[in-house]
């Protein structure tokens, strides 16, 4: 049984996702800061960063990343299980916040923006998708557009586009690296991917899905390994 978030989780634990993103935040932080990390994910941005604040808080709805998280050591030094939506705006969090592949940024922009301000006193960084290609779907792009069917429009394009000018980050850095995923059985891959993207038992295009992941993949001891090159952009606000 596939479960989304954690196949996610997963690829970033064997991608370099931390390490080309590591270094663009990490120059942004004191080391009296308490960083607060919303839509903490599988907190692997945030555990790198740990060391260089005061303190890690997180912010994560899901209790499959929760228990991630938990399993970090040290764990967050704040856990708070609940949506973004749902936290009081009258109280100031920390000193920088970070929104690092979380939705939040690219389908309600302006009402997270606010949101950040409230709770940051310092900085704000968002990091978000900046491909072209597929922004949703895990391994989406490992497949032809007809098939994912997403919109390719890239992240920071939706961001800045949602914002007027006087409202945009004070910088925008962009790194790229690869999404990596080892499975150990591609037709069970294929067959959930199918049903993600709602295909019926009898569509003829879960053959070719199949076909076409075993042609992507490379070895791997573990399995099957399936890589997708990603570019990120680094939203940076000055408070």
């Amino acid at each position: 049984m596939f479960d989304p978030l954690e196949i996610y989780a997963a690829g970033i634990d064997q991608s370099d996702y931390v390490q080309r993103i590591h270094p663009l935040i990490a120059r942004l932080l004191d080391p009296a800061d308490d960083l607060l990390d919303v839509g903490a994910g599988g907190g692997q941005l945030g555990r790198a960063l740990q060391p260089l604040a005061a303190r890690w808080h997180a912010i994560e709805p899901s209790p499959v990343m929760r228990h991630r998280l938990n399993r970090h050591f040290p764990p967050p030094a704040t856990l708070i299980g609940s949506r973004w939506e749902d936290l009081p705006l009258d109280a100031t969090l920390c000193d920088v916040l970070l929104a690092a592949n979380v939705a939040a940024p690219l389908v309600d922009t302006a009402r997270f923006l606010d949101a950040c301000r409230a709770w940051a006193r310092r900085a704000i960084v968002w990091v978000v998708p900046a491909q072209h290609g597929p922004r949703g779907l895990c391994l989406a792009g490992c497949l032809p557009r007809e098939w994912h069917g997403e919109d390719e429009t890239p992240g920071i394009d939706l961001v800045l586009g949602a914002l007027p000018p006087a409202r945009r980050p004070d910088t925008v850095e962009y790194a790229d690296w690869t999404f990596r995923s080892v499975v150990p059985d591609l037709a069970a891959l294929a067959h959930y991917l199918a049903g993600r993207l709602a295909w019926p038992d009898d569509d003829p295009r879960r053959a070719p899905l199949l076909s076409h992941l075993q042609a992507s993949a490379c070895a791997d001891q573990h399995g099957h390994r399936l890589d997708v090159p990603r570019r990120s952009a680094i939203l940076h606000w000055s408070l």
